[in-house]
């Protein structure tokens, strides 16, 4: 064996090396890259730094390790100095889980009918359709949001035509969940109905009609022909609507008026009026945690079946 031979491999990773800088491919996303480094990955480092930081006494926060922010979020300091089991916290994620499942289940029962008239439309009318689907998105979601509390509030829209039709007077729909339940149903319409028009529009309409030609009524069609063939736009819907919907703010400021706390109004409190960063950072990495456990649960869901099939 020669010194050349010996050499060999250092020279083709040397070669290798040089290659990978001069590849113009890795220029190209290195700007994507820095964009995520500082826009993503960087804040969510700080948060994270500051869930694990202690609360300075005026407020903020010290590089001092301590885990009282998580602690917080089951926990109490008592008098004594002892822990006690607060529910609190728990009943304010439970309501968040509870109001999102239910705001990403009323848009899939509206979604599903609504993308399936849509998609089939002439191409003219369908345009306009999923136009006047993504028009909300022209307007503040704050203006949005105030629309349904002049619509819900006891001099609204609604009491008085109740009243009108023979109901008590003064009657209001605010500060309770149906009204942010309400406005959040609302808020995430359009992003479930698009990703299930999409798959609605892909679907194979010979399908349906050879499942009419079997002796098939509308819902078996519904069941097992519409569903699972439109299954990943609407899990994808569910994505979009289901994680937003758990880091909600406005709604459940505005329309439940403060006393019914979602877990994204809580964070703000805490690093508003509540100058308590590391428990709202706590909070903030713990959501952050059920949702990626949430995706990723999701992603290897959808690869078990497409390596099933």
């Amino acid at each position: 064996m020669t010194m050349d031979t010996l050499h060999l491999p250092f020279a083709t990773k040397r070669a290798s090396g040089a290659r990978f800088w001069r590849n113009l491919s890795f220029w190209g996303l290195l700007p994507s890259w820095l964009l995520m480094g500082f826009a993503l990955i960087l804040p969510i480092a700080i948060i994270a730094a500051v869930s694990v930081a202690t609360r300075g006494a005026h407020g903020g926060f010290t590089w001092d390790f301590n885990l009282a922010g998580y602690s917080q979020i089951l926990f109490n300091e008592g008098w004594t100095g002892e822990l006690e089991f607060t529910p609190q916290y728990l009943m304010i994620i439970a309501r968040t889980f509870l109001l999102a499942g239910a705001t990403t289940l009323i848009c899939l029962l509206f979604a599903v009918p609504v993308a399936y008239f849509i998609s089939r439309q002439p191409p003219s009318q369908k345009a306009i359709l999923v136009y006047l689907v993504t028009l909300p998105f022209w307007v503040s979601m704050i203006l949005r949001v105030y629309a349904w509390m002049i619509i819900l509030g006891k001099e609204g829209t609604l009491p008085r035509l109740l009243e009108n039709l023979g109901f008590p007077p003064g009657m209001s729909f605010m500060f309770n969940d149906g009204a942010t339940l309400t406005a959040m149903v609302y808020t995430y319409m359009p992003l479930m109905v698009l990703p299930v028009f999409a798959s609605i529009e892909k679907l194979d309409g010979t399908l349906i009609e050879a499942s009419h030609d079997l002796y098939g009524d509308r819902w078996v069609t519904l069941r097992r022909v519409i569903l699972p063939l439109t299954a990943p736009g609407i899990l994808a819907g569910a994505i979009l609507v289901f994680v937003p919907s758990l880091g909600a703010v406005l709604e459940p400021t505005l329309m439940g008026g403060g006393k019914q706390m979602m877990m994204g109004s809580l964070i703000q409190l805490q690093f508003g009026g509540g100058r308590n960063w590391p428990f709202g950072a706590a909070i903030a990495m713990t959501l952050m945690a059920v949702v990626l456990i949430f995706l990723i649960f999701t992603a290897l869901r959808s690869a078990r079946k497409e390596t099933a099939k």
